[in-house]
């Protein structure tokens, strides 16, 4: 499969909308409030410093998506880099589509001088994204994710 890997903007708001919408639903069985992935869609693609998304395009259009944001480690001096929002169409899946989006990330981060790391988090029981991502060589750290969400106002 061809493909072009490239900055999403502000016109690929829609299909990133229902991408992530797609990615909740299958991923975790989440139904997310439209309205405010929309606000945070947009919110991405008007501040940079909020993430990048990058969008991986065949023929017959975008067929994948990755988003990046940023985390400063104090402790290395460098930034790490998150990978999220990571979707791709169940058509396009098996054939290499986010391996190209990944790579594009990788060397655009290894040409920064400034990025340390990439990290991501998954879903425990998505076996076929955990492969997939061992395959490009991540690894497992001793860390645990923890939340407080929504956060309440005192």
């Amino acid at each position: 499969m061809h493909l072009a890997i490239r900055r999403a903007t502000a016109d690929d708001r829609a299909v990133i909308v229902a991408y992530n919408l797609a990615l909740a639903e299958e991923s975790e069985g989440k139904r997310l409030d439209r309205s405010t992935v929309e606000t945070g869609v947009a919110a991405v693609l008007q501040d940079p410093a909020k993430g990048v998304y990058y969008l991986a395009e065949s023929g017959h259009g975008v067929v994948g998506q990755t988003m990046i944001t940023y985390e400063w480690s104090d402790w290395r001096n460098g930034w790490f880099w998150w990978i999220q929002s990571v979707y791709v169409v169940p058509s396009a899946r098996r054939q290499g589509v986010f391996r190209r989006l990944y790579r594009h990330i990788e060397e655009e981060a290894r040409s920064r001088g400034d990025v340390i790391g990439l990290r991501l988090y998954y879903e425990v029981n998505n076996l076929p994204a955990i492969n997939t991502y061992l395959a490009l060589g991540f690894e497992p750290t001793s860390y645990g994710v923890l939340e407080i969400y929504p956060l309440r106002k005192f």
